[in-house]
């Protein structure tokens, strides 16, 4: 992978008879870094059948993909993470962005029109950077408050998850052909899987500190990565390669991070985490999320 850089000339200091010197500032460069969801090979949007996924092949369509990152940043040519001053706006605070592939049509009923598929900010200008590396998640001080008096992207009552004090990092829903059968002989509509953190305690609204014993973080490190032509991509044929979408086997329909749910063994090693305990098996690898060509 050719190292990419962007070679930016410091601003001469202007300086004034009489004044104080300063210290210079350090010049930056823009970073855009696209971001994906795929299912056989192909763009997965609402309303197009996403093909034959997990282990009966079944057909499906999408009902639901977002997720929240933290801690994006940039490798350079030693191996070193830059973190990258993320842009403020909707879709970003200071320390998280969503990325948000829905649109509300098809069988995403329920959802939003927005979208949102690029994270941006900025790094140190003048340095040759390799790679990427970032965290799906939610940095635990934010993660645990209202969405109610959150800002944007925290501000999202869909992804709140009261039960657990905080958020779902990860909410991918798919619609099965013929539903699915749970062991009560009854049927859902929809197959989920929800990822937070999980073993929560402590009240937020009352001012208490918030532990999780699992914090289900998954970090992500992408060793040769170029944001001019590549796309970091949520392939949902790899995060559903050990699930059979058209059976549930107890307990909430699909993965809701329950650590003694049988769904959840296979996403969680489709994401890179132990199920039993929320830490990654091996740090920076998820098999669930690929680079693909920049569309």
């Amino acid at each position: 992978m050719r190292l990419f850089s962007t070679l930016v000339t410091l601003a001469a200091a202007a300086g004034l008879a009489g004044c104080a010197s300063t210290a210079p500032e350090v010049a930056t460069q823009p970073v855009a870094i696209n971001f994906a969801l795929t299912a056989n090979g192909k763009a997965a949007r609402c309303g197009v059948p996403l093909g034959p996924l997990g282990v009966g092949k079944t057909a499906a369509i999408l009902r639901d993909a977002r997720f929240y990152v933290q801690d994006v940043a940039l490798i350079d040519a030693a191996g070193k993470p830059v973190p990258l001053t993320l842009t403020v706006n909707d879709w970003q605070t200071a320390n998280v962005a969503l990325l948000d592939f829905e649109d509300g049509s098809g069988g995403c009923v329920g959802g939003t029109k927005a979208t949102n598929v690029t994270v941006t900010g900025a790094v140190p200008a003048g340095t040759a950077y390799a790679g990427l590396s970032f965290t799906v998640g939610v940095p635990p001080a934010l993660n645990h408050s209202s969405t109610e008096k959150a800002p944007p992207p925290l501000d999202i009552a869909a992804l709140g998850w009261s039960w657990q004090a905080g958020r779902k990092f990860v909410k991918v829903e798919v619609d099965p052909a013929g539903g699915v059968a749970k062991p009560d002989g009854g049927k859902a509509p929809s197959w989920y899987v929800h990822l937070g953190s999980t073993g929560c305690s402590g009240n937020p609204a009352t001012g208490e500190n918030v532990v999780c014993t699992r914090s289900n973080r998954v970090p992500v490190t992408l060793a040769a990565f170029d944001p001019r032509a590549q796309a970091v991509a949520l392939d949902l044929s790899s995060l559903f390669q050990g699930s059979a979408l058209n059976k549930d086997q107890g307990g909430a329909v699909g993965c809701m991070s329950g650590p003694t749910d049988a769904d959840c063994g296979p996403i969680f090693a489709r994401l890179g985490l132990s199920l039993s305990d929320g830490k990654p098996v091996e740090s920076g690898r998820s098999p669930a999320f690929a680079l693909v060509a920049k569309p």
